[in-house]
């Protein structure tokens, strides 16, 4: 049996006993988070969260891309989310490489051509917080009135750290 198959074997009991599909499809606690997709990471459980409280938007490096940005619109603009922030992780993996050694590991393996692609790596944990905020509260298809904040979360003890206290376009 491959991991998958457990996983999907583990969702046909976790299903058995779903008792939350009721839930508004708003997230209950009005807030959008993003983050990073590194499976060290629960952020529901780091922030206390339960189904249906909050959005959590995931990538690698928990990047405001474009589709980050994509998200937030929506979250906000047709869900009700008022309030976002951003939260970057010790030891992650985009602190790691470059888009060139990225781009050139990528044309040896596969053959391909990714020198259109920006991975959004970094160097600096507190630069790329600060960089992700900004980038947030730069987007003039938000409301300028939702506070946006930046922290990193530690994973080896499991705590946030502010970087960047809740912020509006009209305060930054």
């Amino acid at each position: 049996m491959s991991e998958l198959d457990r996983m999907i074997e583990a969702n046909r009991r976790y299903a058995e006993g779903f008792e939350e599909g009721g839930k508004p499809m708003p997230p209950a606690r009005h807030v959008a988070i993003l983050t990073c997709m590194d499976a060290r990471i629960h952020p529901e459980q780091a922030l206390g969260l339960a189904i249906g409280d909050a959005h959590m938007i995931r990538n690698a490096g928990g990047r405001a891309s474009d589709d980050a940005i994509r998200s937030l619109i929506i979250s906000s603009r047709l869900l009700g989310t008022n309030e976002f922030a951003v939260i970057h992780h010790t030891d992650c993996g985009m602190l790691t490489f470059t888009n060139q050694q990225l781009r050139e590991q990528l044309a040896d393996e596969a053959g391909a051509d990714a020198s259109g692609i920006d991975f959004l790596p970094f160097s600096d944990l507190r630069k790329s917080v600060t960089e992700d905020v900004h980038r947030i509260l730069d987007t003039p298809h938000l409301d300028d009135a939702i506070p946006v904040s930046g922290y990193i979360y530690d994973v080896h003890s499991g705590a946030l750290e502010l970087v960047i206290p809740a912020t509006t376009r009209a305060t930054a």
